[in-house]
């Protein structure tokens, strides 16, 4: 580091208060997560024009583009970042929870390099969790350039994802409601404006160098009605089963796909699956956000233009036949797209998803004469983008003023609340937590709102165990245990075998009455005198599953063994409420 560099840090050190600081970095990081998202969606752009303006047979590029992109992907994230760039927003709740909110230097442009080849060759993915990793990564290392403590890193994390997401849609109050429901930050009084200051920071140099349009075009003509709320309700229902659908899907195809080891022949599986129904089924090529205008613009008889139901033209049962297959088909081609080696998120299969669900419900209702009343075919669309965002993701809030901000539909706030609330609802009663925390819950790993529990996940086992504790033989005599405790400032002492495999325990209270007499010590063996502790705490437990049998055992001290049953240490209540108070201190208190 120069020594230019150490001047500013003491300088700022003595005359600049954390607090202001801090605001002074959302404020930078707001600007650079702006540029980047600028530029995420410009090479996008960009990629997909080149490609098209040369090329003059679409059905053709539907079918050889998106592999090739998928394959440069793969050959970009093997062997030159030679990491694990998926699941962006995965990455980014595990290194909140496990890697004390530091994040990995590179990830500040792996993702966007990648994501950009992917999705511009035509990758049925979207570029918002790519830019949301990005956009940590920039507040995890600029904290981390500036030697920030954890709970600022974290709070500096939060910046990034939330100047990311309102750069990349031009949404800041989004921004901010992303962070708290999906990333499970806490809001408060001193967390707030650093995160506004980015979401907002970052949301108007976007609209200045660009223009003041939403993403997409929508004009309310039929305002909303209260003799739709039935049916509204019963969207929600219908999008958050469909959450329910796409998310499950999602995660065992992926399961699947992990399972094939040669990534070859995966690449292969994949791009056979994703040319084929990109083939079938146009509109699922690249984002979808063409799909997404189309139908809010009213022009939805287009979509079926370059497929195979073309012949058909506007046909009610052809329109709504090709729809339903595109958007359960969607799930298949995005998983292909990430298992061949691409980069991509889900915001942009959620939105079209969503956005085909709501259009197809108000499509199907029109064409039965006893339903009396009009369901406008656009205002059902945003109903559906909002209630798919709020199921797939677990967060209502985040649906509703994403599309409110997305498409200017701000009179619509309560039927997208109404269809949020719902979705949420119904998919909170068969996944209680969101595809991007699933794995991690199931871990042990994530964090809640719950200071306590978030606590216990920012801790680790391994910090918290006690190995002065001297180790006895089974086959040592009473004798050979005494000199042993001469030695020893503990009244617990662990038995193990020659191959360190934990047996047993002898308590110094239990032997008491016997270890003054000289005459007894050949006669007793270790193995004779030890005892099974309460419980056996495995190294692979959650620090909450720990305090769970801590609790239910009563016990100060437990063993610690690894998944073989090798003796590792003793666990103790002591160790931990210090290790607790010491974690609660860097990651919250200041808050």
């Amino acid at each position: 580091m120069s020594n230019s560099f150490e001047n500013l840090l003491r300088w700022r050190e003595k005359h600049l208060e954390e607090r202001y600081f801090v605001i002074i970095l959302s404020f930078i990081i707001g600007l650079i997560t702006a540029i980047l998202a600028l530029l995420l969606k410009t090479m996008i752009h960009s990629i997909q024009h080149l490609l098209f303006g040369t090329f003059q047979s679409d059905t053709i590029l539907y079918l050889i583009l998106p592999p090739i992109g998928i394959l440069l992907t793969a050959i970009f994230v093997r062997y030159v970042i030679r990491d694990d760039i998926s699941h962006g927003v995965t990455k980014v709740l595990a290194s909140l929870s496990q890697r004390k909110s530091r994040i990995k230097p590179h990830n500040t442009f792996s993702s966007l390099i990648a994501s950009t080849i992917t999705i511009g060759f035509g990758g049925s993915v979207g570029a918002e969790s790519p830019i949301v990793l990005t956009g940590a990564a920039i507040g995890s290392n600029v904290g981390r350039i500036f030697h920030m403590e954890q709970r600022i890193l974290m709070l500096l994390v939060g910046c990034g994802a939330a100047g990311a997401i309102a750069g990349i849609f031009k949404a800041p109050i989004t921004g901010l409601v992303f962070v708290v429901e999906v990333l499970l930050l806490d809001l408060t009084m001193s967390s707030i404006l650093p995160l506004l200051i980015s979401s907002v920071t970052s949301a108007s140099l976007v609209y200045v160098m660009t223009d003041a349009r939403a993403t997409f075009s929508f004009s309310l003509t039929d305002p909303f009605m209260m003799d739709l709320v039935p049916y509204i309700v019963l969207l929600g229902i219908v999008c958050g089963l469909m959450s329910l659908y796409f998310s499950r899907t999602m995660f065992r195809l992926e399961g699947r796909m992990k399972r094939i080891k040669s990534l070859r022949y995966r690449w292969s599986v994949s791009v056979l699956i994703l040319s084929l129904l990109v083939f079938l089924f146009p509109p699922l090529y690249g984002e979808g956000y063409n799909t997404v205008e189309t139908l809010l613009g009213g022009q939805y008889s287009t979509l079926l233009d370059n497929s195979i139901f073309e012949s058909f033209g506007d046909s009610y049962w052809a329109v709504f036949l090709f729809l339903l297959l595109a958007v359960l088909t969607k799930v298949f081609a995005s998983v292909s797209t990430n298992s061949g080696g691409g980069c991509g998120g889900l915001f942009a299969p959620t939105l079209f998803v969503g956005a085909i669900t709501g259009f197809l419900f108000a499509y199907g209702a029109n064409y039965f004469p006893f339903i009396q009343e009009y369901l406008p075919n656009k205002n059902f669309t945003l109903f559906g983008m909002a209630g798919l965002m709020a199921g797939v993701m677990h967060a209502p809030l985040t649906g509703v003023f994403l599309i409110a901000e997305l498409t200017g539909g701000y009179n619509l706030f309560l039927p997208l609340m109404l269809v949020s609330l719902s979705s949420y609802a119904t998919i909170r009663v068969f996944m209680p937590h969101s595809i991007y925390s699933l794995r991690l819950a199931e871990e042990g790993k994530l964090l809640t709102h719950s200071k306590d529990t978030a606590v216990l996940t920012l801790m680790n086992v391994n910090s918290v165990i006690e190995q002065d504790f001297e180790p006895v033989l089974p086959e040592k005599t009473l004798g050979d245990l005494v000199k042993v405790i001469a030695s020893s400032h503990r009244n617990m002492y662990p038995v193990v075998d020659e191959s360190n495999q934990f047996q047993g325990v002898v308590m110094l209270d239990n032997i008491r009455n016997i270890m003054f007499r000289p005459e007894l010590y050949d006669r007793f063996k270790v193995k004779k005198i030890m005892v099974s502790p309460p419980a056996r705490i495995k190294q692979s437990m959650s620090m909450e599953s720990i305090m769970t049998i801590f609790d239910d055992t009563k016990a100060w001290n437990l063993p610690v063994i690894d998944d073989e049953g090798r003796y590792l240490g003793f666990v103790s209540k002591s160790k931990i409420f210090n290790t607790y108070r010491e974690v609660l201190t860097e990651t919250f208190v200041g808050d």
